[in-house]
């Protein structure tokens, strides 16, 4: 197990691009409920890809679903992210529908907005799922699938940091400075993405890797 799969959580999951909408979604939060929806918000997100690397190759195989034909589907997912990014969106937004209002409508009410949208859709995702359990299969060793555990831990702990400097870093890089480095990792994400597909239509199609 290499840092390929902390760099592809990083690059989706992207929390300074949701910077914006944290900002937005906690206008009229108290110190404390800006504190426990940035908490609740980290710890859903590990609990996400905690599951996913524990149990997300056990759901495939109650399903009867292969590990190439996922690949290709979670290369198609990650592939779509990319294009949301380099359109300086989340990775796993879905503009045609209404998550956004219903997030702003959430904490106008004062109703817990960390789960949702928060943390899903916006953080993590089927993309983000989907990632994970591609790589848990390449997990050998309980000691592997610790590390891909503990990589949720690590982006558990950049979400917290980021959302808790959420307007320090909302002043110093600006629209512009995060959509730019949306775009950066939107492009790193477009070319792994190619990758993954790539490794599960040669497990399909092995005439492909002869070719």
């Amino acid at each position: 197990m290499d840092f390929k799969p902390l760099v592809t959580l990083l690059a989706i999951v992207n929390p300074l691009a949701i910077v914006p909408f944290f900002i937005h979604y906690t206008q009229g939060f108290s110190d404390e409920q800006r504190r426990r929806t940035i908490l609740v918000a980290a710890f859903s997100a590990f609990i996400v890809i905690a599951i996913s690397a524990v149990l997300g190759l056990q759901i495939l195989d109650f399903f009867s679903i292969s590990l190439a034909s996922f690949q290709v589907g979670g290369g198609m997912l990650l592939l779509i992210s990319s294009m949301n990014m380099l359109n300086a969106q989340p990775a796993e937004a879905k503009p045609l529908t209404n998550e956004m209002e219903d997030g702003a409508e959430k904490a106008a009410r004062g109703a817990s907005i960390a789960v949702v949208p928060l943390t899903i859709p916006l953080l993590t995702g089927p993309a983000t799922m989907s990632t994970v359990v591609i790589y848990a299969e390449k997990a050998q060793t309980a000691l592997q699938v610790a590390a891909l555990v503990g990589y949720g831990v690590v982006i558990a702990l950049v979400t917290a940091v980021s959302f808790s400097l959420a307007e320090p870093i909302a002043r110093v890089l600006g629209k512009t400075g995060i959509n730019v480095m949306t775009r950066l990792m939107g492009l790193i994400l477009a070319a792994l993405a190619v990758e993954v597909m790539a490794g599960g239509l040669g497990k399909l199609f092995p005439i492909l890797l002869r070719s």
